[in-house]
């Protein structure tokens, strides 16, 4: 199994604004690292020529999308707590609004499954709802493969 990852955040201001110009200048070799990481399987891009662009949808308010697939929660775990990853992450005030409610959540899929960002973001609405299980977990509270393999939402990807 594979593990997938989304992590949302509410930006402070419009994306091609001056307060996001430091990390719109981030974007691109951030990515480059996390695409090149042990273990990286797959990122859902905005667009394949501008490796800068990225992926908002507006629930209300503008929420940026990072949402991935990785061999392991070692693997993710290693890219974002041990990589030039982790000095963008401890910036995140400038950039992004405190959420009091969970902004990521992790979930095992089949390999060579790819889910949606729709499958994603009804995993973290579980994960709201309901608190860390093996359908929608967090780094604090991680669930191994095992305990997911046999849930409907896995039986389901795998047809």
């Amino acid at each position: 199994m594979h593990l997938a990852q989304l992590n949302v955040a509410h930006l402070r201001a419009p994306i091609d604004g001056p307060e996001l110009a430091t990390f719109v200048e981030l974007l691109e070799p951030i990515n480059t690292i996390a695409d090149a990481a042990p273990g990286f399987v797959w990122r859902l891009k905005e667009s394949d020529e501008d490796p800068t662009a990225t992926v908002i949808h507006d629930y209300g308010d503008h929420l940026l999308v990072n949402f991935s697939v990785w061999e392991s929660i070692d693997a993710v775990w290693t890219f974002t707590y041990r990589s030039a990853h982790l000095g963008v992450l401890r910036r995140r005030r400038e950039w992004f609004l405190r959420i009091a409610e969970p902004y990521t959540v992790m979930w095992w899929v089949p390999e060579g499954h790819i889910p949606t960002l729709a499958e994603a973001m009804r995993r973290l609405e579980h994960l709201r709802a309901h608190g860390p299980g093996p359908e929608a977990f967090t780094f604090q509270e991680p669930y191994e493969s095992s305990e997911a393999a046999n849930l409907p939402a896995a039986a389901e990807a795998r047809k």
